[in-house]
């Protein structure tokens, strides 16, 4: 085995270099097609202006809307 492999950062996955910082979530995520989840899933975007201490609610409350948009679509057609 090549011992530069074991040094490429390309390879090395997310992290592994210490001047790249944690990674960045996109600016705008990709639409879904469900106004519903997307306003849901554009909610995280408060997580940039936010200690970290303060993430988990905005994550549950997230997580939250999402199951219940999934409920709904398990309930079928009212």
């Amino acid at each position: 085995m090549d011992d530069n492999q074991n040094h490429d950062p390309e390879r090395a996955g997310p992290g592994a270099s210490a001047d790249a910082g944690p990674p960045r979530l996109a600016d705008e995520p990709a639409p879904t097609g469900d106004d519903r989840v997307d306003a849901a899933v554009a909610g995280l975007s408060r997580l940039a202006g936010l200690p970290a201490d303060e993430h988990v609610a905005v994550l549950e409350e997230t997580h939250g809307r999402l199951r219940d948009i999934l409920g709904e679509l398990d309930e079928g057609p009212s």
